[in-house]
């Protein structure tokens, strides 16, 4: 029940709870797979994931100071 009380909590910028879960899916993540595996589910994105991260990476150029 704590656990539903903090999910429904606003707890704004810094969201300690958020970090927690995910760190913990990051360290479940490396710790079932291999380097390969994860490389090799990073690279089969579809054409569509593909153009959108294009489009992410020109718009965050486009902000940055040169």
């Amino acid at each position: 029940m704590a656990e539903d009380i903090n999910q429904r909590e606003n707890q704004g910028e810094g969201n300690r709870e958020a970090d927690r879960r995910y760190r913990k899916g990051v360290q479940e993540t490396v710790k079932s797979t291999t380097e390969e595996e994860r490389e090799e589910k990073a690279r089969d994105l579809t054409q569509e994931e593909r153009e959108a991260g294009e489009r992410a990476e020109e718009e965050g150029k486009s902000h940055a100071k040169r």
